[in-house]
């Protein structure tokens, strides 16, 4: 196994040891700080295990199919906490977590078409976006539910965005 997949699978199980932190007071006052050390460390692992595998051209079959698993297992489960935590409301973390849903069904039927559909301007930065709101609720930022709202916001454009960028893809896929 290369090192890109390993920093892939670090990244999976460092997501159960982040909700832990994040849903119980095993690291008392300092909860918080070890639940945003972790959570920018699998970010972190995120953005050099890409870089590694295209570098050295190490991309795995593997790599394709874990390494956008574990970032939406890392940051869904950010999203699920502050829900339980009460620090986003349900109907946001639903709107999120129903867009990846969505656009990894359409990357399913892209497939079955021999399309592979890479991700787009706005799908960037709505991540960046949801990434930054992440550490902001970590770091009780008095402006994250800004960030957040942009979140949303970014989340519903990049969806429309995908949509419309490859409606004959789907088309094509019996929709």
């Amino acid at each position: 196994m290369n090192l890109p997949n390993k920093l892939t699978i670090l990244r999976v199980l460092m997501v159960p040891v982040f909700i832990v932190f994040m849903l119980t007071d095993l690291g008392g006052k300092f909860n918080n700080i070890i639940a945003l050390v972790l959570f920018v460390t699998a970010s972190l692992t995120d953005l050099l295990d890409g870089y590694l595998a295209r570098k050295n051209n190490l991309v795995t079959n593997f790599g394709k199919f874990m390494d956008p698993l574990a970032d939406k297992l890392l940051v869904c489960s950010a999203l699920i906490c502050f829900v339980a935590t009460e620090q986003l409301p349900a109907w946001m973390v639903i709107v999120i977590i129903a867009r990846e849903f969505i656009i990894s069904g359409f990357r399913l039927i892209a497939s079955d078409e021999g399309v592979v559909i890479a991700a787009s301007y706005w799908g960037k930065v709505k991540t960046t976006v949801q990434m930054v709101m992440i550490i902001a609720l970590l770091i009780d930022f008095p402006y994250a539910m800004v960030i957040a709202w942009a979140a949303v916001a970014l989340t519903v454009i990049s969806l429309v965005d995908y949509i419309a960028k490859n409606v004959d893809v789907i088309k094509k896929g019996g929709m």
